[in-house]
């Protein structure tokens, strides 16, 4: 798994080891600014927090413009909950609002450049160590899991039986994004008859599932049951929605942690079209 997009589980709560690390690298930003601002007399906190926000909204616009087809209404574009972003296009447009800010003001230029360098050189030094430290081309771990009807199974299997790509998603019925996703994969399961789609409940019994599914009227197939969270351990999710992304030779391509929205599926299953 990407090191960026595992996750923590703080309770409750799941978090984003990508959104810790960018939030990390921005303390450090404006810590480095507001030193060397206060020697110089001069503040760069707000450059840095304009840079941020003209960033994250070009990102997620052109993201939007990308993919507006997949979105039901004009007020999901603002659901950011579905982490739907094109980061090069967020970085060009904070670049080009330093460069401006940098420009016109020169007093600005020693401090908010360091500052600036010093957020990106916390975010790459940090990132590259989580890479060196977690395994590449993770592929998917035999890990034994239960049918619905009390078989036991494992992934690798049934990938290797339907030869095809695989999206693997790590659900429980008390998880409020996990229960708004289910519509959207079993019209996305009914759709794309090239990918194969799997759901791996975690840690609820058989009566319980059963249960959800009838009440919500959702017709998934391949749902299994990890009553330990055994999968969820074994691929560093330790919180959720969690989807996977394997090709069809059974190596991870790429994941999300968090809910997903049509669009940011839709993204994802670009790399598996004919």
């Amino acid at each position: 798994m990407n090191p960026l997009d595992r996750s923590l589980a703080i309770g409750p709560l799941g978090v984003s080891v990508g959104l810790l690390l960018l939030v990390f690298s921005i303390v450090i930003a404006l810590m480095v600014g507001s030193w060397l601002g206060h020697r110089r007399q001069v503040s760069v906190g707000d450059s840095v927090f304009n840079a941020l926000l003209l960033g994250v909204l070009g990102a997620r616009l052109v993201f939007v413009v990308q993919y507006v087809e997949s979105y039901d209404t004009f007020w999901s574009w603002f659901d950011i909950r579905d982490r739907g972003f094109e980061p090069v296009a967020g970085l060009v447009v904070a670049s080009i609002y330093l460069v401006w800010r940098l420009w016109h003001q020169p007093l600005e230029r020693i401090p908010l450049g360091i500052a600036v360098v010093s957020g990106a050189l916390a975010w790459s030094l940090t990132a590259v160590a989580l890479a060196v430290m977690s395994p590449q081309g993770a592929s998917i771990p035999p890990t034994p899991l239960t049918t619905l009807e009390h078989n036991q199974i494992t992934l690798p299997a049934v990938q290797s039986e339907a030869d095809r790509p695989m999206v693997v998603n790590l659900w429980a019925s008390w998880c409020p994004p996990c229960r708004r996703e289910m519509p959207m994969f079993e019209q996305a399961q009914q759709e794309r008859d090239d990918v194969t789609f799997v759901f791996v409940n975690q840690g609820e019994n058989l009566g319980t599932v059963n249960a959800f599914l009838q009440q919500e009227s959702l017709a998934l197939d391949n749902v299994y049951l990890d009553r330990s969270n055994a999968f969820g351990h074994d691929v560093g999710a330790m919180a959720m929605p969690t989807t996977l992304y394997y090709n069809a030779d059974g190596t991870l391509v790429d994941t999300h942690f968090g809910e997903l929205s049509r669009a940011t599926l839709d993204r994802s299953l670009e790399r598996f079209s004919p």
